[in-house]
């Protein structure tokens, strides 16, 4: 449904647009995520910090904080969570102890590499509706509006 705002051309197109993103990032992030809670018991936000553990290796509390575009006491959260049921362990650094470091535990290992496959064919079929070139466009077009600046 296209917004029903009476404003500028530009200002319609902009909302239009928006809600067409959102609404597209929503329906495919309920396709990728229901399946993980409800068979695995596992959340975005904790898939996201396997998955990035599993492929970047350790990090600090921070350093994942960047990577998943989440704040620090959300992350703190996450990790109180994935680390309650073994899959993560958090160890401060030696030569500055305020910095902790996350890393996979050998159960969070399997975890991921059992789980992560079938979420990347449930991606690849989401995606599959749109061909290279457009995945390749749309790429292109949603990193550029993530580093566009807000005035």
């Amino acid at each position: 449904m296209p917004t029903r705002y009476r404003g500028a051309p530009r200002e319609v197109r902009a909302l239009d647009t928006y809600i067409k993103l959102a609404r597209a990032q929503n329906a495919l992030a309920a396709a990728l995520y229901r399946p993980l809670a409800l068979e695995e018991g596992v959340t975005e936000s904790q898939l996201g910090v396997l998955e990035a553990l599993l492929h970047l290796g350790p990090l600090s509390q921070s350093e994942l904080s960047r990577k998943l575009l989440t704040s620090g006491s959300n992350l703190t959260t996450v990790l109180d969570n994935l680390e309650r049921h073994g899959l993560v362990r958090r160890q401060r650094r030696s030569e500055d102890r305020r910095v902790q470091v996350v890393h996979l535990s050998d159960e969070g290992r399997r975890l991921i590499k059992r789980i992560f496959p079938a979420h990347v064919e449930r991606l690849t079929r989401g995606m599959g509706v749109l061909t290279v070139r457009e995945q390749e466009t749309l790429g292109r077009l949603c990193r550029k509006l993530g580093r566009g600046q807000l005035p």
